[in-house]
């Protein structure tokens, strides 16, 4: 079997699993975010917290309590690694410096999980599971309350009350993440990753002398850190290394557990405004440009011209050979088209083309499907722009499920388009202007520019994956990339809010016969035309300097 033909039926694979799941866990997810019911494990939480799930929040409400819990995660996180060294379980590791204990700190907490350390050499058991694990967890449940309760302020009118954000924290937790990654680490388990609380020991070499390794919870931190799209890994290859990617069965299901709850809280979103036609029409847009992408991504991956990548059979240079060009296409995409950064083999060794895709899925907002929450709300935006823009061609106010969008709301969707932008451009040019940290780039010219913009795109877009020639271990890029995740992170979520509670005070608007249907194939691609088009036209200037650069220079 040719390997192109393997990679087609791997997709056809994927998309297969994905689709028998859509229906019943989005509709799950739906009847857990509707039910009024609280479970006694819940209840127990509540009162530890001393928070009542019953009242309603309005959006500044919801908004504190969001920003209160990640501030207190971000606390929790930044001492339990600056207390390592007197901690039980450090396997004889230090405490974390202050600056990379921030960045850490802030990545987990905004599930970006960005890693500037080598996880096996610097982290103990304590805080790989008792902290980034459970960061791993609750980050992603942030993510899903933000969607919801933008779901509700469509849902919902004449009340500017979202739900209530500890409710929705812990069911989410509760009832999806960890159910769900229970099973997910039994079969990572079956397919050969490493699940234990070892301490370190000598692996002999086939070339003689002895490797140091340690064990851990690594099928049980792996299964989260897919399915919550976060992409930390417990070894510094990351889902490249064999403990937690073992071969290639385990790599689908990891693109699989990536991309699952994203592309289902789709049909979610449309039992929850009562038409799953409309979770139709935008599960159609992200599936068009994750299908486009990866179509792209194994074109330029397997067709690189020059004897070398033809005798390897395309460009083999930094990917495992169990899993392929195949195999590492679909789950390049997979995870810089979501917010998860996981990577199973090294993005700076793609060729100019490939690693311009990878960059660009990122730039796109990361909404084709998207983080684990994150992609829906972001996808929403850009629906209420493109009705806007629809609204506009034909002289008529814009309406998106029955409410109107006005000045307000296209302000607060225009915020959150512009944030993310303004992060990357403007710190990947204080970091190519100032000396310091051009001492961190290993490649000069276009690549090392790449380098730099990739970065910065991961951090403030909450991926985490990086191209590998960048040291970013410095106190400039902890301390910058760290808030460029935290920035990153929190402002678009105080537009989406504002925007929730916005749609939600409204009164329904009737539908007439001039109201753009938004649950027809028309509305799915001009979605996908306004996504491409605004994030052409604002970052193809750095992409020209970078990837496109060296893309057409090979």
């Amino acid at each position: 079997m040719s390997p192109v033909l393997a990679g087609v039926l791997q997709l056809l694979a994927l998309m297969a699993a994905l689709g028998l799941v859509y229906r019943p866990l989005g509709d799950y997810m739906a009847r857990v975010y509707s039910s009024d019911r609280h479970w006694r494990v819940e209840k127990w939480i509540y009162k530890a917290v001393g928070a009542n799930p019953d009242t309603g929040m309005r959006w500044p409400a919801y908004l504190r309590g969001v920003l209160a819990f990640s501030a207190i995660g971000v606390l929790f996180l930044y001492l339990l690694q600056r207390a390592q060294g007197s901690l039980p379980g450090s396997l004889g590791f230090q405490s974390i410096d202050p600056d990379q204990a921030f960045n850490t700190a802030a990545s987990f907490v905004a599930n970006t999980n960005w890693q500037s350390y080598y996880g096996e050499q610097a982290m103990g058991h304590v805080v790989q599971t008792g902290g980034l694990a459970v960061q791993n967890f609750v980050s992603a449940a942030v993510g899903i309350s933000v969607a919801v309760a933008l779901v509700r302020g469509f849902a919902r009118s004449r009340t500017g009350e979202l739900g209530n954000f500890w409710a929705d924290l812990v069911r989410g937790t509760v009832r999806i993440l960890i159910p769900i990654s229970v099973i997910a680490a039994v079969l990572l388990v079956a397919c050969g990753a490493i699940q234990n609380f070892a301490g370190i020991h000598g692996v002999g070499q086939f070339s003689g002398g002895v490797q140091e390794w340690n064990g851990g919870a690594v099928a049980s931190q792996e299964a989260i850190k897919e399915l919550g799209t976060n992409g930390g890994g417990y070894f510094n290859a990351n889902s490249a290394h064999p403990f937690e990617n073992p071969n290639g069965l385990s790599n689908l299901l990891e693109v699989f557990l990536i991309l699952v709850i994203p592309f289902s809280l789709t049909r979610t979103f449309g039992r929850m405004v009562g038409s799953v036609r409309q979770g139709y029409a935008i599960l159609t847009a992200m599936v068009t440009i994750w299908v486009g992408f990866t179509a792209l991504m194994m074109w330029t991956e397997f067709a690189h011209p020059g004897p070398a990548f033809q005798s390897a059979g395309g460009a083999m240079e930094g990917k495992e050979t169990r899993f392929g060009i195949a195999g590492s296409a679909i789950f390049a995409v997979a995870t810089t088209l979501t917010s998860t950064g996981a990577v199973n083999s090294f993005h700076s060794s793609y060729t100019g083309f490939g690693g311009g895709i990878t960059m660009l899925g990122m730039q796109l907002g990361e909404i084709a499907p998207g983080g684990v929450g994150s992609g829906l709300y972001g996808m929403l935006v850009m629906a209420v722009i493109a009705v806007f823009i629809a609204g506009l061609m034909v002289g008529r106010t814009p309406e998106y499920l029955g409410k109107k969008i006005g000045t307000r709301e296209i302000k607060f969707a225009a915020l959150y388009i512009l944030v993310t932008p303004a992060l990357v451009l403007c710190f990947t040019a204080a970091a190519m202007a100032l000396p310091t940290p051009g001492d961190s780039m290993t490649n000069s010219g276009a690549h090392g520019f790449s380098e730099i913009l990739y970065a910065y795109t991961s951090g403030a877009n909450n991926n985490g994956s990086a191209f590998a020639g960048l040291n970013a271990d410095t106190q400039w890029f902890n301390t910058t990339i760290g808030l460029a995740m935290l920035l990153g992170r929190f402002l678009p979520m105080v537009f989406v809010l504002a925007l929730a509670g916005s749609l939600a005070e409204q009164n329904p608007v009737p539908e007439t016969s001039g109201t753009l249907r938004t649950e027809k194939p028309l509305f799915s691609g001009l979605l996908v035309g306004t996504i491409l088009i605004i994030t052409g036209l604002t970052y193809f200037p750095a992409l020209a300097l970078g990837p496109l650069a060296e893309g057409l220079a090979s």
